[in-house]
């Protein structure tokens, strides 16, 4: 059984190293590759089994020194997050929906035994370094600032065993498009069912390090058939979870002709309970046009509906690109041609919760983090 020390994180206790030397800005942010460029500065915050949480610190971003034997060069004792700000209309500068990703962190924590902290404080601390950064979050519709809180256990020793320290912290980098095929431009998909990314009962449910490692091997096989990103399959009976690192989404008429959007469940744990997922998930049972369904479905019933002309979109949903359209899964090496209708769900989605996440309505799954008042930190 894993127990750790809770000492409570706190926001108030934030200490501020401003660097005087700020780098200049990209040009255009719009045309940032994911996690290539970084800001300034980064949050860190130190843990240990005998003092707990040391003070979170807002500092220059520099390079971590680690032991060699610490534990997650080793064991991958490590888990992280996916969040972005966005710029409004009013110079705000809003989340979408983070207590969902502190709640998400804090399961991942509990399952790779990292201590537990105060989600809601942890927030407040990103949000005071998104302030600090402000001058990073893009002007535009077509990019954001990406923020990757990561959790890494650091103790130095090779027995395999929770690690007796951590360090939680935040980087930050302003993003375009995911994809080089455009913002909003349908993929193509390898999927084949040789390769699994997760199993029933394992840590599929969690964003932990290890589950995407081992996939890029995968990825760069679809790339050489020429396909952006991998369908993985599941079982004897190849059912769909997941696409990349995105949950994926059917749009149909099923068998008893209603009009329906499906999705893997999380029952079995296999996929993980994205924040875009649910998003969807929660406003399309909001809009009632259609039955939403979260459950199973194989490729024999993709096919089948394929067959039947009765398949009408397929899309992942994620952080990264929001919704991303398919247009071909190659299938154990036969091409399946997914319609892409121009009045497509997804587009309208997209659309949906670009408007909550840029500002342009008003939402309860907006969080204001830097008030349009509020200076960024002068030294």
């Amino acid at each position: 059984m894993c127990i750790t020390l809770f000492v409570e994180l706190t926001a108030d206790d934030l200490v501020y190293d401003i660097t005087k030397d700020r780098k200049p800005k990209p040009a255009n942010m719009d045309e940032c590759k994911f996690g290539r460029e970084f800001t300034d500065h980064m949050l860190s915050i130190e843990w240990n089994k005998d003092e707990g949480w040391n003070r979170p610190v807002i500092q220059p971003l520099q390079n971590i020194s680690l032991h060699p034997a610490t534990a997650v060069f080793h064991y991958a004792t490590e888990l992280f997050e996916g969040m972005k700000a966005y710029r409004t209309p009013e110079n705000e500068i809003s989340f979408f929906r983070p207590q969902m990703n502190m709640d998400r962190m804090l399961r991942s924590a509990h399952r790779a035994c990292l201590p537990q902290f105060d989600g809601e404080e942890f927030l407040k601390c990103i949000a005071e370094l998104v302030r600090v950064e402000q001058e990073w979050v893009p002007n535009s519709r077509n990019a954001s600032l990406y923020m990757r809180p990561t959790f890494i256990g650091t103790e130095p020793t090779l027995g395999v065993d929770k690690s007796g320290s951590a360090l939680l912290y935040c980087i930050l980098c302003p993003v375009g498009s995911y994809f080089s095929t455009g913002t909003f431009e349908p993929v193509s998909l390898m999927a084949d069912p040789r390769y699994i990314r997760a199993s029933k009962g394992g840590f599929g449910a969690y964003k932990l390090g290890s589950n995407y490692g081992p996939t890029i091997r995968v990825q760069e096989e679809a790339a050489k058939k020429g396909c952006e990103q991998v369908l993985w399959l599941y079982g004897s009976d190849h059912k769909i979870t997941e696409v990349g690192t995105m949950n994926m989404f059917i749009h149909w008429y099923n068998e008893d002709g209603e009009k329906e959007l499906a999705t893997m469940g999380l029952d079995e744990g296999i996929v993980l309970p994205g924040i875009t997922r649910q998003s969807i998930l929660d406003i399309t049972r909001e809009w009632g046009d259609f039955k939403v369904t979260e459950r199973t479905i194989t490729m024999s019933d993709l096919t089948k509906a394929l067959n039947e002309n009765r398949l009408i979109e397929m899309f992942g949903a994620g952080t990264a690109c929001v919704v991303c359209p398919i247009k071909r899964i190659l299938y154990v090496d036969q091409p399946l041609y997914i319609p892409t209708p121009v009045d497509s769900l997804a587009l309208r989605l997209y659309k949906s919760l670009g408007a909550i996440q840029y500002g342009d309505i008003k939402h309860d799954w907006t969080y204001i983090a830097v008030e349009k008042t509020k200076p960024r930190l002068v030294i």
